[in-house]
């Protein structure tokens, strides 16, 4: 089993269907396509526009006062992968800003999210050859981000294992984020987690997130996850194997903090190579990232 290194960490630790897609169809090449259920609630997706920005735009987030875009450039092979931001216009497209000062390191950093208090948390991996570590934090203030440092708690420090993509709840005080295993560098499962945080500010996994989780974790692939401001509805992406191979955005409905998921559908409204939803604060719109030919676009679109 060989641990994530150099340049390849760069197109498999930031929610890469592109490798995920062909890794997981040669797997599970024969498994059997089975029909999902669709959630037809959303209108037809639009582009939005990032003046002054012109390459790729993955893992988007929107900021708790709905004023700013974070986002990632391509993590491709070869790239250096960083956040950006952009801020929103009046007419609804973003004027973009640049780099975030102080999350981005030489290697691959991405995956954006932040509490309603500042803590913004982001994957990296920056120290992943030292101590299996991916996901970090610090605290954002007028637009700089200082303090940073991984997340205690949520590694489970094992080589070969890796925690890519990750949410944070509004309130701070849960983690959504991505359990994956990895295979001669390439990832063969990945699902859901849950953590809880702590009075000394680690993460502690729920006894029961796998029972929570029972519906979305498949013997697909589940990654980017979305949480409401309640935590009763979870949007993420989800990889299946078949003739054709198939990725979607998925929304699950719960009653309760502690019930377990519904049955995922399939969002309608989001087809092609699509991947990554982010909640803007009235939680009515969801943005994400779709690939046209070979750029990977911005989207969103709104409830009916």
């Amino acid at each position: 089993m060989n641990t994530p290194s150099g340049n390849r960490r760069n197109a498999v630790l930031c929610g890469t269907a592109l490798c995920l897609l062909s890794v997981f169809f040669i797997i599970n090449k024969h498994a059997a396509t089975q029909p999902e259920p669709v959630f037809k609630g959303f209108g037809k997706a639009e582009l939005v526009t990032v003046n002054g920005y012109t390459e790729d735009i993955m893992e988007p987030f929107i900021s708790r006062d709905g004023k700013t875009l974070y986002f990632n450039n391509s993590n491709a092979t070869g790239v250096n992968t960083e956040i950006l931001s952009a801020d929103r216009q009046p007419d609804g497209a973003f004027m973009y800003r640049g780099p975030v000062p102080g999350v981005n390191s030489p290697v691959l950093d991405g995956v954006a999210t932040m509490d309603d208090a500042g803590w913004f948390y982001f994957v990296s991996v920056r120290s992943y050859d030292k101590d299996q570590c991916t996901i970090y934090r610090g605290r954002m203030k007028n637009g700089t981000v200082t303090g940073v440092a991984a997340v205690p708690g949520v590694s489970e420090k094992i080589p070969g294992h890796v925690n890519f993509d990750v949410d944070i709840t509004p309130d701070g005080k849960t983690l959504y984020f991505v359990d994956s295993i990895f295979h001669n560098g390439q990832p063969a499962h990945a699902t859901l987690t849950i953590a809880e945080k702590q009075p000394d500010g680690s993460f502690k996994r729920r006894t029961d997130s796998s029972k929570i989780m029972a519906s979305v974790n498949t013997g697909k692939l589940q990654y980017a996850a979305c949480i409401s401001r309640d935590q009763k509805t979870l949007y993420f992406t989800r990889l299946s194997a078949g003739l054709p191979p198939r990725i979607g955005i998925f929304v699950a409905h719960r009653s309760s903090v502690n019930a377990p998921f519904e049955t995922p559908m399939k969002v309608e409204a989001c087809d092609g190579f699509v991947e990554a939803a982010a909640l803007t604060p009235d939680e009515k719109t969801i943005y994400f990232h779709r690939k046209d030919g070979s750029k990977y676009r911005l989207y969103r679109t709104t409830l009916k």
